[in-house]
C-alpha cells in the first residue's frame, strides 16, 4: 500500500467547512490531456459542465449515530457508533431495532449485557445480541432509536476533525433527504453544493439525480494489508430505481455524461451497471464493490470528489478512475498549492 500513500502536513486537514460552501477550491483533472488546472471557487464547476450532462448525488441523510450511555450493571460509561442497521438480525419484539455498533469500550460486551442511554423518563434501553463481523457489536434498542438519536445522539465527526462545526447542518449536505436517513458519516463530495448553485446548474440543462448509499463502516477504515487486493469490504446498503437508471442511460444515449458527486454515488452507479454492456439497471441491496486500478469504471465519465486519506479505498477508487500516477501528481499539487483536504477540504472535478 505505500503505491498509496502522500506525505500531508497536518495543517492542511480541513478543520471547519468553508463558508458559504461553494466557496471552497476547486482542482480541475483533464485525464484526456493529462492537465491539472486550479479554480478559485467550486461554483466554477459550471464552467465543465455541459447540457444533457447529470449529477448523480447520494441522497442519505447522516444520523447523529454516537450515542453516549452507561453499562445497566455497573455504571461503567459506554460509547457506541452506530453502522447500519441489520434488519436480518431483528428480534422477535415489535419494539426492537437491530443495529450494528462500533463500541467502547469493547471489553466486556457480552451477549446479554444491558445498556442505558437517555435521561431518568426519557431512557432507551438496549441489550447486547453479540459481536459482529466488522470487530463490533449487534445491540437491540428497545424503542424506536431514529427520534431518540434526535435529541440524544451526536454527529459521528471522523476523527481527525478536532473542533465541532458551529452548525451541524454542515456536516450534512443540502439535498439530504430525511426519509433516506442511514449514514454514519456525510457524502462529503456533495458538501460543496448550495440551492442556489443547484438552481444555476439546472437552468443551464445539467440534470440532477438522486440514488442513495448508506455511508458505513470502511470511510472509517484504512487498507491494512500491503497486498491492497487482499483488503476485504464491509457491506453498505445503496439503491438506484427503476425511474433514475432509465434516465441515466438516456441522457448517455444522447451524449451527456454522468457525474457521480462523491465516491458513494460512485460504488451505487457501478454496483448497478451491467459491466459487460455498460447499462444501468435499478438495484437495492448490499454491496461490498471494491474498486481499484485495474478494474474500470463502467457507469462514471466524471467525478466530484474530495481529497483522500492516504491508503484507503476512496483513494485507490479515484486512481481507478485517474490513474494512479495521475492522481497521487495531482496530490502532490494540492499540498503544494495549500488546498485543504479531506472532509471538510476543497474539491476535485475529474473527466
Amino acid at each position: 500500500m505505500g503505491d498509496y500513500d502522500y506525505d500531508l502536513p497536518p495543517e492542511l486537514i480541513a478543520q471547519q467547512a468553508a463558508e458559504p460552501r461553494d466557496a471552497s477550491r476547486l482542482l480541475v483533472l483533464d485525464r484526456a490531456n493529462r492537465r491539472i488546472i486550479h479554480r478559485q471557487s467550486f461554483r466554477d464547476i459550471a464552467d465543465y459542465l455541459k447540457p444533457g450532462d447529470v449529477l448523480v448525488v447520494n441522497e442519505s441523510k447522516v444520523i447523529p449515530a454516537r450515542l453516549f450511555g452507561h453499562k445497566a450493571a455497573s455504571g461503567g460509561r459506554v460509547e457506541l457508533l452506530l453502522l447500519r442497521p441489520a434488519p436480518q438480525l431483528e428480534t422477535t419484539a415489535t419494539t426492537e431495532t437491530v443495529w450494528e455498533a462500533l463500541v467502547k469500550p469493547g471489553r466486556g460486551m457480552r451477549p446479554g449485557a444491558e445498556l442505558v442511554f437517555g435521561t431518568p423518563g426519557e431512557e432507551m434501553r438496549a441489550e447486547v445480541l453479540g459481536p459482529s463481523p466488522s470487530d463490533g457489536r449487534y445491540i437491540a434498542f428497545k424503542g424506536d432509536l431514529l427520534p431518540f438519536l434526535d435529541k440524544y445522539g451526536q454527529m459521528p465527526l471522523p476523527p481527525y476533525i478536532r473542533q465541532k462545526p458551529h452548525d451541524p447542518n454542515r456536516y450534512q449536505t443540502v439535498y439530504a433527504n430525511p426519509g433516506a436517513a442511514g449514514s454514519a458519516a456525510a457524502p462529503t463530495a456533495g458538501l460543496h453544493f448550495t440551492p442556489e448553485l443547484l438552481e444555476k446548474l439546472k437552468s443551464q440543462g445539467i440534470g440532477f439525480e438522486r440514488v442513495q448509499l448508506h455511508v458505513g463502516l470502511d470511510t472509517f477504515q484504512p487498507v491494512k494489508e500491503e497486498n491492497a487486493l487482499e483488503h476485504k469490504m464491509h457491506s453498505e446498503w445503496c439503491a438506484i430505481d427503476a425511474t433514475t437508471a432509465e434516465r441515466l442511460n438516456r441522457a448517455r444515449q444522447e451524449g451527456g455524461r454522468v457525474v457521480a458527486v462523491g465516491t458513494t454515488a460512485t460504488r451505487t452507479l457501478e454496483s448497478a451497471v451491467d459491466r459487460e454492456t455498460g447499462i444501468i439497471q435499478p438495484f437495492a441491496g448490499e454491496t461490498r464493490l471494491y474498486l481499484y486500478p485495474g478494474k474500470p469504471l463502467k457507469a462514471v465519465d466524471a467525478l466530484i470528489t474530495n481529497f483522500h486519506l492516504p491508503r484507503s479505498t476512496l483513494l485507490l477508487l479515484v486512481s481507478a478512475f485517474a490513474g494512479r500516477q495521475f492522481i497521487l501528481e495531482a496530490y502532490n499539487e494540492a499540498v503544494k498549492e495549500r488546498y485543504r483536504f479531506f472532509s471538510f477540504g476543497d474539491a476535485m472535478f475529474i473527466f
